[in-house]
């Protein structure tokens, strides 16, 4: 009977709330929701959804993402060792897979709303908007592309009719060259829409479509002619995967149109404000008023840091982080930058019949060496934010027969019974976690600022997409392929005097050395692992070979000399080494070209077509 009671008096509230609403409360809209006819006729909520999207560009081995940047050849993993399968690895299947039709949809979701509901918004500011949400959408296809090959080009919603038969959502594969063109096209069409955004380094203008068109057509060009060229072409009978080398030249013409229009524009100049050229290129990245930067993924508030110097800072330098130093550069990548007198950068470590070379100091085996080396790693001998980083893996102990006897200690900032340094506080251990186990710390991308690798407070750095210096390698490059190596050698050069080189430091440059520029200016910046990839050499270069030196992760280790009363003692000499957490040589496989498509997403499309080796 109690329930039965409580049933009614319920029943009778709700029929008096409706007998008495007069003024529909019932029908009222919520609050806390807002209307598309709100959104799309608000300028500041549709820049709030903007920055959503643009937060949501993908990429592989950029944005901070160390774990990522320990998977080629320029560093490796020497954080926990819970995560040394990054060592231990080879390229699966599934490597860079990407497949993301969620972000298109939201995007053509968004490009739908703004015509259909934007009436109120002047048409200059729904221009710029719609531009700015295809800048985006041809980010995400380029991302897909260049990992996928040829994947369907969707420019509108997909609504389902509950008909039964959903054959008509299912969409083929576009041709890789599709894809590329597309690209192409949706800059062309929107990039005298973004006038409003002109200056901006963190929304698309039209130097930043000129940037996107520098770079995806210099990669379908390279895929055009390499992937031609190769003993087997990798090609699908659709051409999903495979560009003809017929259409190599047009697409080098394209990226070096956009690339010599961004160079000549005068909003953007390489940055050269510190004289100090090895500290000029660590602070190109740094300074937020960079006139190098074109496009970056900013972080500048408390409620959006970046924990990458909170990652890798050097372990006697971290604020309060008993897990520090993850990321580790590799002896490779610091001999892949030359001497200033143009000789290659491979370390002079032993003579040519095994002895080793002493060095006055501990910097002196890097004396000289290209100055964007400083700015991309930290070296022995070197400070960072104004602390020296204590690198000395042990003492190099003479013994009679006319041998070092090297020693090493466990307990890092040691002291050795000649009262001088045993091993540095910054290591480098061998097997070792959170301690360089190379010999090296990352200076790129590291923030100096205060309080930037304490976990509440973290950096404000910014990522960048776009920067003028690879505009000027996109150029050199394109320039070399079309037989115009004056002008190809006339942007390595500039580039190369920033980086310390004497004027006209290569008389005529070669395809090689473009692509070794690539990876000095380059290196962390998402592109070494496509370069090799578009270039079809990637599994030449990461064979699995375990005696290719370019497959295997090696450090260098510096050891101070105990030889009391001889002119050599206090001196330096160095040991070049394999880590041994570094377990496997790299091998990149044909399949690792083009990733392969979820078979989720195969068995929901019977239209896609596999990529080749899957």
């Amino acid at each position: 009977m109690k329930i039965k009671i409580v049933h009614f008096l319920c029943l009778a509230m709700l029929v008096a709330c409706f007998s008495c609403d007069n003024d529909g409360w019932l029908e009222r809209d919520p609050k806390n929701i807002i209307d598309d006819d709100q959104l799309w006729n608000d300028p500041e909520l549709v820049v709030s959804l903007l920055a959503n999207y643009y937060d949501r560009i993908p990429s592989m081995h950029g944005v901070f993402y160390s774990g990522g940047m320990a998977e080629i050849d320029d560093a490796m993993w020497s954080g926990h060792f819970d995560q040394n399968w990054r060592n231990d690895f080879q390229y699966g299947n599934d490597y860079g897979r990407y497949w993301d039709y969620t972000f298109i949809r939201d995007i053509n979701l968004a490009l739908e709303n703004l015509e259909e509901f934007g009436t109120e918004i002047s048409e200059t500011q729904k221009a710029q908007f719609n531009g700015e949400l295809r800048f985006i959408r041809a980010m995400v296809y380029f991302e897909m592309v260049k990992r996928m090959g040829g994947v369907p080009l969707v420019t509108e919603q997909l609504i389902y009719d509950y008909s039964g038969n959903p054959e008509y959502l299912q969409v083929p594969r576009a041709k890789e060259y599709e894809v590329y063109d597309f690209i192409f096209e949706e800059m062309e069409a929107i990039k005298g829409n973004l006038s409003s955004n002109e200056g901006s380094r963190t929304r698309a203008n039209r130097i930043t479509a000129l940037a996107l068109e520098s770079r995806a057509m210099l990669y379908a060009a390279s895929l055009a002619k390499y992937n031609n060229l190769m003993d087997t072409p990798i090609t699908l009978p659709g051409e999903e995967v495979g560009i003809p080398a017929s259409m190599a030249t047009g697409y080098y013409e394209k990226a070096l149109a956009a690339s010599q229009e961004i160079i000549e524009d005068s909003g953007y100049a390489l940055y050269n404000q510190n004289a100090n050229k090895q500290m000029n290129f660590y602070e190109m990245l740094m300074d937020k008023a960079s006139s190098e930067i074109i496009f970056a993924k900013d972080y500048e508030t408390s409620l959006k840091t970046h924990g990458f110097t909170f990652e890798n800072i050097p372990r006697s330098l971290t604020d309060d982080n008993e897990y520090p130093t993850n990321l580790t550069p590799s002896l490779n990548l610091v001999e892949s930058f030359d001497y200033l007198d143009g000789s290659d950068g491979t370390l002079n470590i032993e003579d040519t019949d095994g002895t080793p070379i002493v060095y006055d100091e501990i910097t002196g085996i890097f004396d000289n060496k290209d100055a964007r080396l400083y700015g991309t790693v930290i070296y022995p001998g070197t400070e960072f934010g104004g602390s020296p980083v204590k690198l000395q893996a042990g003492v190099a102990v003479y013994q009679e027969s006319g041998a070092y006897e090297l020693l090493t200690a466990q307990e890092l900032g040691s002291t050795y019974d000649d009262g001088g340094l045993f091993t540095g506080a910054d290591g480098p251990q061998d097997n070792a976690q959170f301690v360089s186990n190379t010999g090296f710390y990352m200076r790129k991308f590291l923030s100096d600022a205060s309080g930037a690798s304490l976990r509440g407070v973290a950096s404000q750095n910014w990522w960048p997409w776009f920067r003028l210096g690879e505009i000027y390698l996109n150029a050199a490059e394109a320039a070399f392929e079309l037989n115009q190596p004056a002008v190809a050698t006339g942007y390595i050069n500039t580039l190369r005097e920033r980086a310390g080189f004497p004027e006209n430091s290569i008389a005529t440059v070669t395809l090689q050395d473009i692509r070794e520029e690539r990876r000095t200016e380059l290196a962390f910046e998402d592109h070494r692992f496509f370069d090799l990839k578009r270039w079809r050499v990637a599994h030449e270069v990461w064979d699995g070979d375990e005696s290719n030196e370019n497959a295997v992760v090696y450090g260098v280790f510096p050891y101070r000399i105990v030889r009391p009363g001889h002119p050599d003692n206090d001196k330096y000499i160095y040991q070049k080494l394999r880590p041994t957490r570094f377990r496997r040589a790299r091998l990149f496989r044909f399949a690792n070209y083009y990733a392969s498509i979820d078979q989720g997403v195969l068995n929901n499309n019977p239209k896609l077509v596999r990529n080749p080796f899957h």
